[in-house]
């Protein structure tokens, strides 16, 4: 299990990249639905990762919390699924009701998204204001599988309360943490191997 460190290359402040991706069912799903009054969580997952599947019940118990303070959460899938059959998405529903994901799980089957928005591992979280604008990019929280630690987004859950405070952004949040995204041949982002 390698661990990959997100490469930041959204800037704090950015706009979140628009985007239109059908759900594991096709049904196509905008960045304008996902979005809450006062913000949203954007993750890149995946079905089958460890550090995914290790925090996939807390990141739905951290969902439901912050709809209730008006903060959407979108999943992105954009897993090469050819070589990685697990994260096909016929399996992506049944992944999100087992861990209790009551928002959208999208598929980016062309991996423009993920390039779009710097995501580097699977989890990797983007946490938009309510202007649109990156507040935080970083770890959901310090656990890690394998440790025997429970997951709790202590980390992402500060960022939240922070950012609906109108509290400062974290200069130095901690990156997230996870296997790295499965680039099709000939779409990695350029940026890719000078981070990795």
């Amino acid at each position: 299990m390698s661990e990959v460190l997100s490469t930041f290359n959204l800037p704090i402040g950015g706009a979140a990249p628009e985007f239109s991706l059908p759900d594991a069912s096709g049904k196509p799903v905008t960045l304008e639905e996902v979005k809450g009054e006062k913000g949203l969580l954007v993750i890149f997952a995946c079905n089958h990762c460890p550090f995914v599947i290790h925090l996939a019940d807390a990141v739905g118990d951290l969902s439901r919390d912050i709809a209730k303070q008006g903060v959407g959460t979108v999943a992105i899938n954009s897993n090469d699924v050819e070589n990685y059959p697990q994260d096909a998405p016929e399996l992506m529903a049944p992944f999100a009701e087992k861990h209790g994901w009551d928002f959208p799980y999208l598929v980016d089957e062309t991996q423009e998204i993920a390039r779009a928005y710097g995501a580097a591992c699977t989890p990797d979280f983007f946490l938009f204001d309510a202007a649109g604008r990156l507040f935080y990019a970083g770890q959901f929280d310090a656990t890690r599988p394998g440790r025997g630690d429970t997951a709790d987004g202590a980390d992402l859950r500060d960022a939240v309360r922070r950012m609906l405070a109108g509290e400062p952004v974290l200069e130095r949040p901690f990156p997230s943490s996870g296997c790295n995204i499965k680039w099709k041949p000939g779409t990695k982002p350029v940026w890719w191997d000078a981070g990795n």
